[in-house]
């Protein structure tokens, strides 16, 4: 058993190891945003998922369940919980889609759309915040490389 006065004693912590590895980095930089994420997100009621499900909707009117999960990988029985959630906020509806009798196609609501364009103003915003170190080109670089690795 080592003598506790005699145990080595860290000053400074050697993460040089950790900061080589993309993940970690990736990590730390989606820790940033999503906390300040969270935060601004909290008046909308929105959860990052949430977001990301209304965004796609507003983009892509009539986008149909399938195609959401496919597109944010998640699981069907955790999109319909979150679909029927929505609905209930009056942020969105259903609507028999012109092309598959089986399938209904997602709409935002006028408060959805509302709702959708204030957030993803905020969302503009924190990110612009979040990637204030770097430049324009500097942020553009650092979304292509990041899409690289899981597109």
């Amino acid at each position: 058993m080592q003598d506790k006065s005699t145990a080595p004693s860290v000053d400074k912590v050697d993460t040089s190891y950790l900061e080589s590895l993309a993940g970690y980095n990736a990590r730390r930089a989606t820790l940033v945003i999503t906390e300040s994420f969270l935060k601004h997100m909290a008046v909308y009621n929105l959860r990052l998922v949430d977001f990301s499900v209304l965004s796609l909707v507003a983009h892509n009117p009539g986008i149909t369940s399938r195609q959401l999960c496919t597109t944010l990988n998640i699981q069907p029985p955790n999109l319909v919980g979150m679909v029927n959630t929505l609905e209930k906020r009056e942020l969105m509806t259903r609507r028999p889609h012109p092309h598959d009798a089986r399938a209904m196609g997602l709409h935002l609501t006028p408060a959805g759309k509302k709702l959708v364009r204030q957030a993803e103003e905020t969302v503009t915003r924190l990110e612009e915040d979040a990637t204030s170190r770097l430049s324009a080109t500097e942020r553009r670089t650092l979304i292509q490389l990041l899409r690289k690795i899981y597109a």
